[in-house]
């Protein structure tokens, strides 16, 4: 069984933004050999019933689920080592000494680091994860949202949090910044720790 580098729990904006990010620096020396995988679960995705007017360079009237599925098609298109695994939801997390054990209701994969970047559901069930869960601090207290407890998106060893999850506010800009910002974390430390970020330029 392969283990990855990375594996993302989550298709929305901040699963999706961490894995473009990270699929754009394998071709860096330092990342050119790493493996990395995204679990695309979108079902509950608040993008799903969304328009997003307010968000820079998205056209008046875009609709939500169709930047899901976008983006899924631009990770495909540009940068097709990073694996899509479709149709499978997370039931455990199962922490190792060297690697994260992740079950899923059809195969269980393994990885050196994942990223968790599901909605914040009061529903939230995933084995493994329930003793880092806590009330939403930045969503009205009647919606019953919960967060996983972190420290600059790190909720233990190897397991990194993303997204409205992480205790952010739900807008769609912060969302898809905490991904980014959870990619070049990891861009980071396999750098040296050299603060690292992937940009393109017009040539």
């Amino acid at each position: 069984m392969k283990t990855f580098d990375v594996l993302i729990i989550g298709g929305g904006a901040a699963g999706l933004s961490c894995a473009l990010i990270l699929g754009s620096a394998l071709t860096k020396p330092f990342a050119n050999n790493k493996h990395i995988a995204i679990i695309t679960h979108q079902k509950n995705s608040a993008l799903q019933t969304a328009e997003l007017n307010n968000v820079l360079g998205f056209k008046k009237g875009t609709k939500g689920n169709e930047i899901l599925a976008q983006g899924l098609q631009q990770l495909a298109d540009i940068y097709p080592q990073v694996v899509q695994i479709e149709k499978e939801k997370v039931n455990e997390i199962i922490t190792e000494s060297d690697f994260i054990t992740v079950v899923t209701n059809k195969n269980t994969y393994t990885a050196k680091n994942i990223v968790v970047a599901t909605t914040p559901s009061n529903l939230f069930d995933i084995k493994g994860l329930m003793q880092f869960v806590q009330p939403h601090p930045a969503i009205p207290t009647i919606k019953e949202k919960i967060m996983l407890k972190n420290i600059n998106h790190v909720v233990s060893k190897g397991i990194y949090v993303a997204g409205v999850l992480a205790g952010f506010r739900s807008q769609y800009a912060i969302a898809a910044g905490s991904g980014t910002q959870v990619a070049t974390d990891i861009l980071t430390e396999w750098n040296g720790g050299n603060h690292t970020m992937v940009h393109d330029v017009i040539e």
